[in-house]
């Protein structure tokens, strides 16, 4: 028996009454609700699934589940035909809409005549070859009454769209399964068969090409809807926005075109906005940070006449499959802003989300914002994490040669200033150079070493007299937050970070000082002008670590620095540890060392590791030379912990403050007077010379590195110059003209004009 009812595309239906108030007809209008127990049926074989509690995730249950929520708040009627309610309670409930068959026409509008026969095919299967098939197909279940099942979902999304289109009702929302978006053309996949919202939007632009071109579908189900997107790819007048968890193409479907750089092809290039999550856990905060960032401009730039929400509530807070945290205020939140586009006209039909009781509520949450209740309020400490706001400005990069509302815009090869464009970490580089250099009389060391020396060069600098019997400060530090601080009048901004103050300081009060910066972008040859990734953090660390040995083996334990204090900013301190990890000489009692300080933020908390050592002896050696400053809401001042931190991870300081320059400006003074107190039992105070009265004396070079080559041995570097040579900065001495002493200068130099006052 054929189950497709008539090969018309229409049934009868009862249409709505109209408004209730013509002056007013969007409020006055009602929500439609398409929902038939029948699609229930298609269910996973009880032969197929040997454990009953091993349960498949699309569960028949989720449309009843939903259903049943919005009926027991009383906002719907209890059937289609229902006419026993009194006439003021039913206005103000949803309408119920039929929900039919679609036909062959209208899913081969998408999906290929084969993929048709195929799932039609599945009535007459016997169940060993439905087992067969299940093993065979990627995440998805057949039985018999698969066809019939996913014929209604189809035909339901078709019909909630159709009476929000013809204006029968105000918007709908379609209680469908199984569910669509990753049902591509040719084959079912992803516990999907046909894909519901592009064949319903399909059908509308061929029923109403005048009143239904353009159509926005918004995919917020915590998996890529791979399908839609390619059904779409090359569509000028189909936007598709997606946000989904990404995790690098690691999270279902897994294929790479989830990214943020697939943006449609074609005259459907910009049609396409992927806004991939770098991990699990995205809750309100992210989400509506998204909506305000892109969706929202994008969607009102484009101006559609209908909007279709591939509602999956995968990401509601308590759904295992998705991890994420959205709450139905936030679903509510995001229905209702959407609601302003297209003049309302707005279509909700279920995709994914496989906890019922968080697939009830956030469905309930939805329906009453599609019934003109205002959300709920969110909570008020929504700040989105620092994956989610990196995520939505690449987004944001990506789109903005296509949308008018997206800035900044995107300098790619095929921009005119393209060539004439330098990298802000290069220009930071140079002006770290050049500033300390100007300021203190600081040089760049060499980094001989081939697989530190690009990422590093111009990166190590110190004082000139570093090498001699003096205390030497030794700095490790993430890249500086540059606080831009605009002139009042000019508007002109000055460039300053709080690290910059320590060296300042350091360098007056009679330490040398070697700086290290420890950048977060390696400096790799980048002629496409897209957005280079940091490097991981188990990359930075090993760079770190590196760099940390190289520096005490050849700038520091081979000369005459009374005390060694190491200040570690960030990430950066990892290295520290490490060496003092890595060197039993800097924790003896002879050691030159006499002090570790940290800022530490969201980096782990280290301990010195060593095998042979008494574990001990070294541990109480840290705890009594280190002073660790530790942000406020670390993991280690955790009550749930159970215990105080160890004396293995130094002596811990917590502080006020949870972002690195609030720290650093808030524990200068601790610093500053405990690096004088040490220093006051090395050094005289009549022997104290600041870097003006050095200022006179000649430069000695300081000894070449381990691993110095002759020059015909050393690759040249950027500037044609190959690593032996000295610095770019150094100084040679030459009579002072006036004086008669000798000055330091260089022609070029950017220190020339300091040495000629007087």
């Amino acid at each position: 028996m054929d189950i497709i009812p008539a090969t018309s595309a229409r049934v009868e239906v009862r249409v709505p009454p109209p408004p209730r108030f013509k002056p007013l007809p969007y409020p006055s209008s009602r929500t439609g609700l398409v929902y038939d127990d029948r699609m229930r049926f298609h269910a996973e074989d009880e032969n197929i699934n040997i454990n009953p509690d091993d349960i498949h995730p699309e569960d028949p249950r989720r449309i009843y589940a939903i259903f049943h929520e919005i009926r027991e708040a009383g906002l719907v009627r209890e059937s289609v035909d229902s006419d026993d309610e009194d006439a003021v309670s039913s206005d103000n409930k949803c309408w119920r809409i039929h929900t039919r068959h679609a036909t062959k026409a209208e899913i081969c509008l998408i999906h290929t005549p084969e993929h048709y026969l195929f799932v039609e095919a599945l009535q007459n299967k016997t169940p060993l070859e439905l087992q067969a098939l299940y093993r065979e197909m990627d995440s998805i279940y057949f039985n018999n009454s698969t066809f019939d099942s996913a014929l209604l979902a189809a035909g339901g999304a078709i019909e909630a769209c159709r009476a929000v289109v013809m204006g029968h009702v105000r918007n709908a929302i379609a209680i469908i399964r199984p569910p669509g978006h990753h049902a591509e053309s040719t084959e079912p996949s992803g516990f999907c068969i046909f894909n519901n919202v592009p064949i319903a939007a399909r059908v509308c632009q061929n029923d109403f090409p005048e009143t239904c071109r353009k159509i926005i579908i918004l995919d917020w189900d915590v998996h890529h809807g791979n399908g839609i997107q390619h059904a779409f790819y090359d569509d000028p007048n189909v936007l598709y926005i997606s946000l989904h968890v990404f995790k690098g193409g690691s999270f279902y479907p897994g294929n790479p075109d989830a990214d943020l750089t697939y943006c449609g092809e074609g005259p459907g290039l910009g049609r396409n906005v992927n806004i991939p999550w770098d991990d699990h856990g995205m809750g309100d905060a992210e989400y509506i940070y998204a909506f305000q960032q892109v969706v929202i401009p994008i969607v009102s730039e484009f101006d559609p006449d209908l909007v279709i929400i591939s509602a999956g509530f995968d990401a509601a807070e308590g759904d295992a499959l998705g991890g994420c945290e959205v709450t139905p205020a936030g679903y509510a939140h995001m229905t209702h802003m959407l609601m302003r586009i297209a003049q309302g006209k707005m279509a909700v039909c279920l995709e994914g989300g496989y906890n019922l009781r968080s697939i009830s509520r956030s469905a309930l949450a939805v329906t009453r914002t599609l019934m003109l209740q205002p959300p709920d309020r969110l909570a008020v400490d929504l700040n989105p994490n620092e994956s989610a706001v990196r995520t939505v400005e690449q987004v944001k990069r990506a789109q903005s040669n296509f949308w008018k509302c997206m800035y900044p815009k995107h300098i790619g090869p095929a921009t005119p200033a393209f060539s004439s464009t330098t990298r802000l970490h290069e220009v930071l580089r140079k002006f770290q150079s050049l500033n300390m250099a100007q300021e203190y009389c600081m040089t760049p060391l060499q980094i001989i070493r081939d697989d530190l020396r690009e990422t590093f060069e111009h990166n190590v600098v110190a004082t000139r007299n570093f090498m001699d019997r003096r205390p030497l400060l030794v700095i490790f530090h993430d890249p500086p937050n540059l606080t831009l601080s605009p002139d009042p009048v000019t508007g002109k901004t000055e460039l300053h970070n709080m690290w910059l103050d320590y060296v300042g300081w350091a360098i007056k009060n009679g330490f040398e000082v070697i700086d290290v910066n420890v950048p977060k972008v390696e400096p790799i040859v980048d002629d496409d002008g897209e957005y280079v990734h940091a490097d991981t953090y188990e990359e930075r660390a090993d760079k770190t670590k590196q760099l940390a040995s190289y520096i005490w083996e050849n700038y520091i334990e081979p000369h005459e620095a009374t005390q060694v204090f190491f200040l570690g900013i960030g990430s950066a301190y990892i290295g520290l540890i490490d060496l003092l990890s890595n060197n039993e000489a800097c924790t003896d009692d002879n050691s030159v060392v006499e002090g570790v300080i940290a800022f530490i933020a969201d980096t782990s908390l280290q301990s010195i590791k060593r095998a042979t050592d008494d574990s001990i002896a070294v541990a109480d050696w840290y705890y009594t030379h280190s002073k660790l400053f530790v942000q406020n809401n670390h993991l280690c001042w955790d009550p749930n912990r159970g215990r105080k931190p160890r004396k293995k991870w130094g002596k811990l300081i917590r502080s006020e403050h949870t972002a690195i320059d609030d720290m650093l400006a808030q524990h200068k003074e601790e610093v500053q007077q405990y690096l004088l107190e040490k220093k006051e039992a090395y050094v005289d105070p009549g022997d104290d010379t600041s870097v003006e009265e050095n200022i006179q004396q000649p430069l000695r070079s300081p000894p070449l590195p381990t691993g110095f080559r002759s020059p015909g041995s050393v690759p040249p570097t950027k500037n044609g110059h190959g690593d032996a040579r000295m610095p770019p900065m150094a100084f040679f001495t030459v009579p002072n003209s006036r004086t008669g002493t000798l000055s330091p200068t260089a022609p070029g130099s950017p220190l020339r004009q300091g040495f000629g006052r007087g």
